[in-house]
């Protein structure tokens, strides 16, 4: 039986929700504060690149299954779930800031009428659901078994792929502590469940504990190749091999083995941080995520200090790379993704200037989201007009269009021939074969 559900919060993770849970044959209307965002989205535009999301946002749109507004409490008076999909920043101190969820939450308990479901789909620490239903249960003076359940599902979206992996995702994590709600969600969910999709029940800590342990532990795949690269670098090892072989085994598996600059994104930066202050608060010991943090934000520098060391420049001397103009090709964290969050090519780009750098930028979708950080960088609309006149060419983005670069053209406008490889898109080969001074991760 389809439901009437409001989702709060049009960002990343709830617009996604929206187009997908309107597909499924629910009625759902999205709410936002931002009405220019409500306006656009009313109108099929989405405020986010992501592959496919437009074509359910118009289809949906037009079946009058999905709506767009920004009165939160018509929406949620209007029904019976309400999703909170609200950012969850990382505070200064590292922890989650939660002041937009509880605000979500105060107006939920203000426009309660019949049972109604609150789903947390924001990614908040152990104890959060807890807080929210007994703020919702005071200032209601609703009961929360037979008024309102609060139930954890946290979502497992990745950027570039998210279309997909809502309509095909590993599993479903819902931790739920009212029967009534999960019969509701068994309802919400009706679609997943007649494709097999494995759902997992739990208690609220554990789903909300379940999405920072994924987190985590992929953050720490990356950490950990990286540092082997760097390794292999250093002995003249090559970690491509290395990574293939180590994947061969199912125990490990190939997946997030791919050397790099570090992670970015919405996800990784934010919930290592606030899973070791989780960690903190309860006197447990979070080390290895620690020093994933760490290593990851070394490994972001290490590439301005790879760069340096392969134009034969001291990284020491502030003066040596003053003048020196580098192509950056590639802003996103990670391809097929206009999202810059944490992105290497924001230290990159930082550091760069710092030293006296000058910077041509490309990248097919994220300039623009780029120029709020950097309005004083040459940006250009492709990567062969970026290239022209540079001192060194830096790739930081795996967009396919950069795996089959013309180097042969490339060579002939460039001023010196300098390439950072920090994906290993090239063919070092070919590279070398047009004279170009070539440098990878970890070969």
């Amino acid at each position: 039986m389809s439901k009437n559900i409001c989702v709060v919060g049009t960002g990343y993770v709830g617009l996604i929700a929206a187009v997908g849970l309107s597909d499924f044959g629910n009625t759902v209307v999205g709410v936002d504060i931002n009405e220019e965002k409500v306006r656009r989205l009313n109108k099929g535009k989405s405020p986010i690149y992501e592959p496919g999301v437009e074509e359910y946002l118009h289809r949906n749109l037009q079946s009058g299954r999905l709506r767009f507004s920004s009165n939160a409490a018509e929406g949620i008076r209007s029904s019976e779930v309400i999703l909170i999909a609200v950012g969850t920043p990382m505070d200064t101190d590292g922890t989650a800031d939660l002041s937009f969820v509880y605000q979500v939450a105060d107006t939920v308990a203000d426009n309660l009428n019949e049972f109604t479901v609150v789903v947390t789909k924001s990614t908040v620490p152990v104890g959060t659901n807890a807080a929210i239903r007994d703020r919702i249960a005071e200032r209601s003076g609703k009961d929360p078994e037979r008024d309102f359940a609060v139930v954890s599902n946290p979502e497992f979206l990745r950027e570039g792929r998210a279309v997909q992996d809502f309509f095909h995702p590993d599993r479903t994590v819902i931790g739920y502590e009212n029967e009534k709600a999960k019969e509701v969600l068994v309802d919400v969910y009706r679609a997943l469940n007649l494709i097999s999709v494995p759902f997992v029940w739990c208690n609220l800590e554990t789903a909300e504990l379940i999405k920072y342990a994924s987190n985590a532990f992929l953050a720490t795949k990356i950490a950990f190749i990286n540092q082997m690269a760097n390794l292999a670098e250093t002995v003249g090892a090559d970690i491509h091999k290395i990574a293939k072989t180590m994947g061969m085994d199912g125990r490990i598996s190939p997946k997030f083995l791919h050397p790099g600059p570090g992670y970015g994104g919405s996800c990784f930066p934010k919930d290592t941080q606030a899973l070791i202050k989780t960690g903190e608060q309860f006197g447990v010991d979070m080390s290895i995520i620690k020093t994933v943090v760490s290593s990851n934000s070394y490994q972001k520098e290490r590439m301005v200090t790879k760069l340096l060391q392969l134009m034969n420049l001291s990284d020491t001397d502030s003066q040596a790379f003053a003048g020196k103009r580098v192509a950056l090709l590639g802003l996103a964290f990670k391809q097929e993704t206009d999202d810059i969050r944490e992105s290497p090519a924001l230290l990159v780009a930082k550091k760069l200037s710092e030293l006296g750098g000058e910077i041509n930028a490309y990248d097919p979708k994220a300039i623009e989201n780029f120029k709020v950080e950097f309005p004083n960088v040459q940006y250009f609309s492709d990567c062969y007009s970026a290239v022209e006149g540079v001192d060194a060419v830096m790739l930081l983005t795996e967009w396919n269009e950069f795996r089959s670069l013309d180097l042969e053209k490339i060579a002939s406008t460039v001023r010196s021939k300098f390439i950072l490889d920090a994906r290993n898109l090239l063919d070092i080969t070919e590279a070398q074969k047009w004279g170009f001074t070539y440098q990878g991760v970890g070969r």
